[in-house]
């Protein structure tokens, strides 16, 4: 839900502010230091705080509130699971889909959809069993400066991603995505309430369910873990370009990815990089929805 960052939570601000500035405090670019990540029980080193650098600005927000978070126990096992899980539950719906020989529609979109329940399910389980719920976890918050930033960002993406679609053909030739491919036999085949659905899902469900998966769990187990902030944004766009399995856009992918996590890093809010990543992937699932030829998302 959209939310104003002024107004009903205004008293908590200058706490907030020194949260994230002042001394012992750390800002969601984690500039500032925090306490050892997942400290052994019992450890003399143990500090029992759901900060860490780089953390969401949720913590940070929550705490002002004075809300009580625990220390979350998720990490890089969790990112394994997330991204392994879907992986293995998509090769799990392939399989009788294709015995089957089920229609385009239905493979199309039950294919899609399998695979988000690792994707997005798992991490929204995790944090909410070992830490203190996505929301607060993962940066779920969406303000209207998130939604600027998420949209300059997604226009950002798309300017990177034709530059390097033109680099691309001019050196491998025409080239498609798998997800554009679906869409231009939905669109050829029908029947339409399956190409709509699909549309949507790229356009909406995709945004969500893989943001949470890697500018989410992912990007956050590792800078819990340590990694700078500059590493981060890297590994999870290199992780989230190869997890498409399509080699020849592998460096189309890269460089969105590194915007996604640039403007995680920069508002510290989820739904900033959701935003960015709906709005690169809105213009060709329209354009197929519309019947215009030759464009895939």
């Amino acid at each position: 839900m959209l939310r104003h960052t002024s107004g009903r939570g205004s008293k908590n601000r200058p706490e907030l502010r020194r949260r994230i500035g002042g001394a012992g405090g750390v800002a969601h670019n984690g500039m500032m230091a925090a306490p050892v990540d997942d400290p052994a029980p019992g450890s003399s080193a143990a500090v029992m705080t759901a900060e860490y650098p780089g953390c969401p600005v949720t913590v940070l927000e929550a705490q002002a509130r004075g809300v009580q978070l625990r220390a979350p126990r998720w990490g890089i096992g969790s990112a394994v699971i997330t991204i392994l899980g879907a992986l293995f539950l998509g090769v799990l719906a392939a399989v009788p889909l294709l015995v089957l020989e089920a229609p385009l529609a239905i493979t199309a979109i039950v294919g899609t959809v399998v695979p988000w329940i690792a994707l997005a399910g798992w991490p929204i389980f995790v944090t909410w069993w070992k830490g203190n719920g996505p929301r607060i976890d993962l940066g779920l918050r969406l303000t209207w400066s998130d939604v600027g930033w998420g949209a300059l960002a997604g226009f950002v993406g798309l300017i990177f991603a034709g530059l390097v679609a033109v680099i691309t053909q001019a050196i491998a030739g025409d080239f498609s995505s798998a997800a554009g491919d679906v869409a231009l036999e939905l669109r050829d085949e029908g029947p339409f309430w399956a190409l709509l659905i699909f549309a949507v899902m790229i356009m909406v469900g995709a945004p969500i369910v893989e943001e949470i998966a890697f500018r989410g769990m992912l990007f956050n187990a590792l800078r819990k873990k340590g990694l700078g902030a500059v590493w981060t944004i890297v590994v999870t766009a290199i992780v989230f370009s190869a997890f498409h399995f399509e080699p020849i856009r592998f460096f189309l992918l890269l460089p969105i990815g590194l915007v996604y996590g640039w403007v995680r890093w920069k508002t510290g809010s989820l739904g900033a990089s959701m935003v960015a990543h709906g709005v690169n992937n809105a213009p060709a699932a329209l354009l197929v929805l519309v019947r215009l030829p030759e464009v895939t998302p």
